[in-house]
């Protein structure tokens, strides 16, 4: 049986301006592979705390591209912009969730293409822990969304409001404008991850140089009927 997480009492956190300067710094790094991006006509999205403001030093810059498109796009965009030694990787949490092309960048910072046209409740996993575009980040704007915490995290003048995500479903799903399955699913997914432990992804491959990530992927599903499955 899966425990309930404690309940988190509504409050507000103030940043002190050391947290505004972690938070300035981090946007900065975003913003250069944002930037990058879109000098190719790619749409680029910082996904979770960058977002969402309530970074800490241990934070990742999460870039996120939403639509499938061909990977050598990003990665040009990337090297044309002083970007190397890339370490490309194909990751998938289970047989029947989206594959992700990760490509790792220096500075603790990852963007993320969909390899397979992303479903429904796939586009709504990045707007659920708050997903920002350059625009937002330029105009000093901060986004809602959830933490791994299950913690809504709403943006106020002086840093955010924390509040209880478990039932409230149908309030938080409004406020993120997402569909109540994504915030049912990821309550389900982090309170079992309580219960039994971070158990890994089903497959993770790291991409030799000559590889392109769709050849690879055309491998992987060509040679495992599992996921070949889920995806024809």
């Amino acid at each position: 049986m899966v425990r309930p997480r404690k309940t988190v009492t509504r409050r507000n956190v103030d940043y002190s301006e050391e947290d505004w300067k972690r938070l300035d710094s981090f946007r900065s790094m975003a913003v250069e592979i944002l930037e990058a991006l879109k000098k190719f006509d790619i749409f680029g999205l910082v996904h979770g705390s960058v977002a969402r403001g309530d970074v800490n030093e241990s934070s990742d810059i999460d870039i996120i591209i939403p639509d499938s498109i061909p990977s050598f796009k990003v990665e040009l965009a990337l090297k044309e912009n002083g970007f190397r030694n890339l370490d490309r990787r194909i990751v998938m949490a289970t047989p029947w969730q989206l594959p992700k092309a990760h490509i790792y960048v220096e500075g603790n910072r990852m963007v993320t293409i969909p390899l397979e046209k992303p479903k429904r409740l796939e586009e709504d996993f990045y707007k659920f822990g708050g997903a920002a575009s350059l625009e937002q980040i330029e105009n000093e704007e901060r986004v809602p969304g959830v933490d791994k915490r299950l913690v809504l995290i709403e943006p106020i003048k002086n840093g955010h409001r924390e509040s209880q995500v478990i039932g409230r479903e149908k309030e938080v799903a409004k406020i993120l404008d997402v569909g109540i399955e994504i915030v049912e699913e990821r309550i389900h997914v982090l309170l079992k991850r309580d219960e039994i432990g971070r158990t890994g992804v089903f497959l993770e491959r790291e991409l030799t140089p000559e590889e392109s990530f769709e050849s690879a992927w055309n491998q992987i599903t060509k040679n495992n009927p599992q996921i070949t499955k889920r995806y024809t």
